[in-house]
């Protein structure tokens, strides 16, 4: 599948969520093409889904899966890159976040959609061990 392969027309006009984290993109974070490389990006929305879950279970975790994530286009250098996050599901230790990675190409001023992608963390205690999450207050 190529960029051009996908419908830009069914494409959502806002991010879910709400925005976790935003950067500006740099030449080191790019391909020899210019193009931001997707490692990268899996990183930054890494981060943003474990800032939500670190607050959920109010301490420590650690990325167990990632789903798959189709990327509708490629992300200059420059690009000032939102991800928004939306919290899915708390299971015992366990919480599934959604991550949606929208970007401005730095000189316009309507965000377009990258990519999503679904992420779980388990809570950890500070010897790396599993733990349960605690209630939340408004449970």
């Amino acid at each position: 599948m190529t960029f051009d392969d996908v419908k830009m027309t069914n494409l959502p006009q806002h991010p879910a969520g709400y925005l976790s984290l935003q950067v500006v993109t740099q030449p080191r974070d790019a391909n020899a093409s210019g193009d931001i490389t997707a490692g990268w990006l899996l990183s930054q929305m890494d981060i943003a889904g474990a800032a939500l879950a670190c607050r959920v279970a109010r301490g420590r975790v650690a990325t167990v899966s990632t789903g798959s994530m189709n990327y509708l286009r490629s992300i200059p250098v420059g690009g000032v890159v939102m991800i928004y996050c939306d919290l899915l599901h708390i299971g015992r230790s366990s919480i599934r976040v959604l991550t949606e990675v929208w970007c401005n190409d730095g000189d316009r001023d309507d965000p377009h959609k990258i990519t999503e992608g679904e992420f779980v963390f388990v809570a950890i205690d500070e010897d790396g061990h599993t733990r349960a999450i605690p209630p939340r207050e408004d449970e």
